[in-house]
């Protein structure tokens, strides 16, 4: 106040002036008029109480009020902006944590990059994409036989379960999907593309979203990167980087949103188990008691893999220095194991026991590690190829730094000392830090027995119906269904391109496809960038077997099959058209069994009954089509290197 009267004294007289002159020119008709005055009178000024004491009084009183409210305003203006700063700044800073703390069970939140391509993989007919995500990059073929489920650019989800003890889950979903793997998730890209306001939720163990396992054992082994087991992105052998994750956090819905999205969705249940099943009721019990109903329900669960008994008796010590390789905490663990041991033996000869020897093979020269790899065969993968190229492929493991133990039963596995010690029926001796057991895969079917369903005893799995069903309402795809296959009778397929397929079948005739499952799925196999093969059918070395092989070429390899396609997942853009169109080369066949270290590429045939029930393209790729064709038409054919020249072999 004390500064107002002071401000007062000055401006008062000029106040009191100001309002003389508008009073007297209110009084003059020239400015009534309009009109502006020759001439204004000058203004007398006075500070005497005779003219204008109350006037004063007044005029202080206002100014006053005026500047008082106009320091109050600035004052509260001043707080509240800085106020309202804080609490920004505040909620910026506070921003991760509240997606943390607000992340639901339905999917487990990323920070991707920029997306990356959506490719396709093998799907059984030419049927409409099911998959609405693509890239400007890479659009989908056109009409591909088989829908590749490739991963999108994102990076590793937070270890742990994500649901918040106060989520909501639906007590009711249209369509159920029992595994998160990828059978699981073809068939919900599937009943979306037929059904576009679907409501669909993922049931899974994992604590991830669905990915594709292949580059677990093959190219995530071989990148340069320190941090790939926590990105899990890759170079694919024609330098593509990528990530083995189907699709980014933003394809998914939260479970607890997917009862009232008006568009539906895909949402995915995460760390949770489905203990029981309700076939009548159409409803499950997750391992928390939770039940959830529904109206149609897929059994994807895939497999478990086996161990041998030797190390399960072995005890506790021995059970926590052996891994089972399957799964993305299996990669991690073994990943994290090969940095800090001197040793690790592998004891298997398959695609997977061959895969990661050579993957480690190549580890070993890195960082001095030992790696020793032991299977019953006579050499790799001796269950499948002819033995000729066995001893081939055997020889080629050694030569990635390989140590290589054939011809080896497992009589015992003890820990000494903090060692492994491996005593081998025919008393060999093996001592190492650490043993990897890839000696196959059992079907997960623990829910047969409450849901009443049929398991095959002679291959395991669930039993299911040429439309891949097993109730009316239920059905099975990817390992966990043992299928009755046309043409080569009853089947159960683990390999990737079975899952794609089988899944999105089974997705389809949920929307009331009714199609039969006729596919011939193919797997494939690579050791290193430099050589691999595709196959398709049954592939067994105790059936008679004709190869004819041809010199490779520097386009002959895994490296260059993808540099030309662009993807790792070979089975890609498979159409019965490019079959059916096939030229077969002129070039002369050479014999049917050539030297010993030429086998550059070729083509395998395995045969029952003089027909070709099964076919590995080897260091052969873009071919599978034709392949196909020849299995599925069941024909004897009296010479195989006219058969040979299909797949021009022959052609530089």
């Amino acid at each position: 106040m004390l500064k107002c009267r002071t401000v007062w004294k000055k401006l008062a007289p000029l106040a009191r002036s100001s309002s003389t002159v508008c009073r007297q020119n209110v009084r003059r008709p020239g400015l009534n008029s309009g009109r502006i005055p020759t001439c204004v009178p000058a203004a007398h000024m006075s500070t005497g109480p005779a003219g204008g004491g109350r006037e004063n009084q007044l005029y202080v009183l206002l100014v006053a009020a005026t500047c008082v409210g106009g320091g109050v305003y600035a004052y509260l203006t001043v707080k509240g902006d800085s106020q309202r700063y804080q609490d920004r700044i505040d909620e910026i800073s506070s921003r991760p944590s509240k997606q943390a703390a607000e992340q639901p069970a339905a999917l487990i939140q990323l920070e991707p990059p920029a997306v990356e391509a959506i490719e396709t993989a093998a799907v059984p007919e030419p049927e409409p994409q099911a998959a609405p995500a693509s890239s400007p990059e890479e659009p989908s073929p056109p009409a591909p036989d088989a829908e590749v489920l490739a991963p999108v650019e994102t990076t590793e989800p937070p270890p742990g379960d994500s649901s918040p003890a106060s989520l909501k889950l639906p007590s009711h979903t249209p369509y159920l999907l029992i595994g998160g793997g990828t059978a699981s998730f073809a068939a919900a890209r599937s009943i979306r593309a037929r059904d576009p306001g679907a409501k669909v939720l993922i049931v899974t163990d994992e604590l991830v979203p669905p990915y594709m396992r292949p580059p677990l054992s093959k190219e995530l082994w071989f990148s340069d990167d320190p941090s790939v087991t926590e990105t899990l992105r890759f170079k694919q052998w024609n330098g593509k980087e990528r990530s083995i994750y189907f699709q980014p956090p933003s394809f998914y819905i939260n479970a607890e949103e997917l009862d009232g999205a008006e568009n539906g969705g895909v949402a995915v249940l995460s760390g949770r188990k489905v203990v029981h099943m309700d076939v009548r009721g159409n409803k499950i019990t997750l391992d928390d008691d939770t039940e959830i109903s529904y109206d149609k329900c897929l059994i994807a669960t895939g497999g478990a893999p086996r161990n041998l008994q030797v190390i399960e008796r072995a005890g506790e010590e021995v059970m926590k220095k052996t891994t089972l390789f399957r799964k993305v905490e299996d990669f991690k663990s073994l990943d994290k194991v090969s940095r800090n041991v001197k040793s690790i033996t592998i004891i298997g000869g398959g695609f997977l026991g061959s895969e990661l020897a050579c993957a480690l093979g190549r580890r070993s020269t890195e960082c001095d590690l030992e790696v020793i790899q032991m299977f019953p065969e006579k050499g790799n993968m001796g269950k499948v190829l002819p033995e000729y190229l066995s001893n081939w492929t055997t020889e080629k493991v050694k030569r990635e730094g390989v140590k290589v133990i054939s011809e080896a039963l497992v009589k015992s596995v003890v820990c000494k000392d903090d060692k492994l010690e491996i005593q081998l029926k025919d008393g060999r001796l093996v001592k190492t830090d650490h043993i990897v057991a890839a000696v196959g895969l059992e079907p997960n079917v623990d829910l047969a027995k409450s849901a009443g369903l049929e398991v095959d005893s002679d291959f395991g799995g669930f039993r299911v119906n040429a439309e891949l069903q097993a109730r009316s309402n239920i059905w099975v795809a990817g390992d966990a269904a043992c299928f009755y296959d046309i043409r080569l009778g009853r089947r159960r397929v683990e390999h990737h391109d079975h899952a794609v397929v089988s899944g999105r079948l089974a997705g389809e005739n949920m929307t009331g496809a009714n199609k039969p499952y006729w596919h011939q799925s193919m797997f494939w196999s690579d050791l290193g960038p430099d050589v691999g093969y595709e196959a398709i059918g049954i592939v067994d070395s105790s059936l008679p077997t004709v190869g004819v092989f041809a010199k490779a070429t520097a386009k002959d390899t895994p490296r260059a099959a993808t540099e030309k396609s662009g993807t790792g997942i070979r089975s890609e853009s498979e159409t019965e058209d490019t079959a059916t169109s096939a030229v077969a080369s002129s070039t002369s066949a050479p014999a049917m069994v050539q030297q010993k270290d030429e086998y550059g590429k070729g083509v395998i045939f395995y045969l029952r009954d003089k027909v070709v029930v099964g076919i590995i393209l080897w260091n052969v790729f873009n071919r599978m089509p034709i392949a196909r064709k020849i299995i599925k038409d069941g024909e004897e054919h009296a010479d195989l290197n006219e058969v040979a020249k299909l797949f021009n072999i022959h052609d530089d």
